[in-house]
């Protein structure tokens, strides 16, 4: 099996236009779009994808659910919902890292090699951008130490400040 440090990558793009097996979408709980990564994955995918959305019954928080990628590069897209920021006593750390988790464990089930992950719930959902980058990394390399499916796990940052942060965490602790 390939170096754990080989395995999990960090970089600035759109992730609606990467060629993977899959991308994360993080979702709200209804499936059928809204904002930030949400919004431009659902535009970009094309109307079919809410479609088949309608037909999901939406998804809990921390959990996730896959669907056909459509119009986009990517062959599939896991839907996980991240949890809204309150104060961190509301169990946000460990929905986030469900999230993640569950992501990983739908991709392991089919078969996905590539998966691109966006930055979950530090958007509108005001989760704190490195106490989320931080977790999302140990979750990721928690799993990946344990199953050799994903092969590859990008970590995809749509601007320089997430970035910078994913390329110093990544870089302190692979």
């Amino acid at each position: 099996m390939k170096n754990i440090k080989d395995r999990i990558g960090v970089l600035q793009d759109d992730i609606t236009v990467l060629e993977v097996d899959a991308i994360v979408n993080a979702a709200n709980t209804s499936l059928l779009g809204g904002g930030g990564v949400d919004g431009a994955i659902h535009e970009a995918a094309g109307p079919a994808l809410l479609v088949e959305c309608r037909t999901l019954g939406g998804c809990p928080v921390g959990e996730a659910k896959i669907t056909k990628g459509y119009l986009l590069p990517a062959k599939h897209i896991i839907h996980t919902v991240g949890p809204v920021w309150r104060d961190g006593e509301h169990g946000e750390t460990e929905l986030l890292r469900n999230a993640y988790s569950n992501s990983l464990k739908l991709a392991k089930k089919h078969g996905i090699q590539t998966l691109a992950f966006p930055n979950i719930s530090t958007g509108v959902y005001r989760f704190p951008k490195r106490r989320a980058a931080k977790l999302a990394i140990e979750t990721v390399r928690t799993f990946l130490e344990k199953n050799s499916t994903p092969k590859k796990v990008l970590f995809v940052c749509y601007d320089g400040e997430n970035y910078g942060i994913y390329q110093e965490i990544l870089n302190a602790n692979l």
